[in-house]
């Protein structure tokens, strides 16, 4: 990879919208019957703030975030080409939505994953990320594991 580049977006962006295409077919067919009920949380019509991820000309991967509450964005729709994964690339993406979050003043990231996708957990444990109580709506969702991350400091 020689060229690397981090596009800030929004959900109307074409190669963004393509990358969650696969995100929702790998997530389905992890998830099976389970599907429908996270698809009702993870629609991106409504998402301002996107990264797509390219290398050499070619988007490989991309995340999200969205303001949770007043202190916390909540990440969203991570994903990296499967082909491309174990070379370091969820943590840039990661890292650049913590970057971006930071300079809108929120303190914390959170976000919900779920047992299946074991990858995804020990990707936010490697970046610092705490399992924390599950919160809404994922409260006594046995499949999802929440976690947090402090990225700021607080401006009281």
């Amino acid at each position: 990879m020689k060229q690397e580049e981090f596009l800030r977006t929004d959900s109307g962006n074409g190669d963004f919208q393509k990358l969650v295409q696969l995100l929702d077919a790998d997530l389905a067919e992890r998830d099976g019957e389970d599907t429908a009920f996270y698809s009702q949380f993870n629609g991106i019509t409504q998402l301002r703030h996107c990264i797509v991820y390219w290398a050499d000309g070619i988007a490989l991967g991309c995340g999200a975030f969205k303001r949770f509450d007043e202190h916390s964005a909540e990440v969203k729709r991570m994903y990296v080409d499967p082909e491309m994964r174990g070379k370091g690339i969820a943590s840039k993406i990661l890292k650049a939505l913590e970057e971006w979050a930071r300079e809108l003043g929120f303190t914390y990231c959170v976000l919900e994953t779920g047992l299946r996708q074991p990858e995804a957990i020990s990707l936010y444990k490697k970046n610092g990320y705490a399992v924390t109580a599950n919160y809404p709506p994922y409260v006594g969702v046995g499949n999802s594991v929440c976690f947090k991350k402090k990225i700021g400091q607080s401006k009281n």
